[in-house]
């Protein structure tokens, strides 16, 4: 498995993480543009994953409020970093609860599968959102009923139609 060195980094503007090219060479020459992070600072450790985007000639990654908040960092702060090759089928972890509503409904996963890899992170990340297992469950089991129904924008799959 691919891993890069620890880095040091800091939040440039609200949310962004400039990316030193040495470090994310080989993942970029591996084809690998999503990876999983490891953050560290202090005492606190968070994992995440995240895209590796491009803007001009400068590469950097979205570093959001809800990460700053759980590793401590307020822009301006040093941090560290570390990535490592992303094994996840869909670039990001699925909740157990979406994927056992997939594997008891096919119709529905059959549908999820042909979205575009970002319209089915998205559809995770919806899910992922909600704290509570069984919150999890009805929403997972919503968007099946809405996937076989014909719905495909995201804005109404989590509503009872």
């Amino acid at each position: 498995m691919m891993k890069s060195v620890p880095f040091e980094v800091t939040v440039s503007g609200t949310h962004a993480i400039s990316l030193p090219i040495a470090v994310i060479k080989p993942f970029l020459d591996a084809n690998k543009k999503r990876v999983k992070v490891q953050a560290s600072h202090k005492d606190k450790i968070i994992n995440f994953h995240a895209a590796l985007q491009k803007r001009k000639d400068q590469y950097f990654l979205i570093f959001g409020k809800k990460n700053q908040k759980a590793l401590g960092v307020f822009p301006n702060d040093y941090f560290e970093l570390q990535f490592f090759e992303d094994t996840s089928k869909y670039g990001v972890d699925i909740p157990e609860e979406l994927e056992a509503v997939f594997l008891s409904d096919y119709e529905a996963s059959q549908i999820f599968e042909a979205f575009t890899d970002g319209k089915k992170r998205g559809i995770i990340y919806m899910i992922a959102g909600y704290k509570g297992s069984q919150t999890r469950i009805d929403k997972s089991l919503l968007v099946c009923e809405n996937l076989k129904r014909g719905v495909r924008d995201h804005r109404l799959l989590l509503k009872s139609i």
